[in-house]
């Protein structure tokens, strides 16, 4: 089974070009953890490219629950999670098998 989890964020910052850097810089920490949190499968992170609702997303796969649940509490990734939380707004995820 492979299980793939989904994420975006709304940013918190009134103007658009620090809501756009402060999207790009959460894609940039996001995608630095492929190599360094071993349970990623695969992982991408992205800030939107074109007007949306949504300013930040992630898709990674894992292979399985507990290979997500890891990810989650990596201490690389909750450096990464304290900085979202810092910029954000809002959050919406989803999980599902592959």
């Amino acid at each position: 089974m492979t299980l793939r989890h989904v994420v975006a964020w709304k940013m918190a910052a009134p103007d658009a070009a620090t809501r756009a850097a402060q999207a790009q810089e959460i894609a940039t920490r996001l995608n630095a953890l492929v190599g360094v949190v071993p349970t990623i499968g695969a992982l991408t992170a992205g800030a939107n490219m074109v007007k949306g609702n949504w300013d930040v997303a992630l898709v990674a796969d894992f292979a399985d629950k507990a290979a997500l649940d890891a990810y989650a509490v990596h201490p690389e990734h909750q450096k990464v999670v304290a900085y979202v939380r810092s910029v954000v707004a809002d959050r919406v995820a989803v999980d599902f098998e592959l």
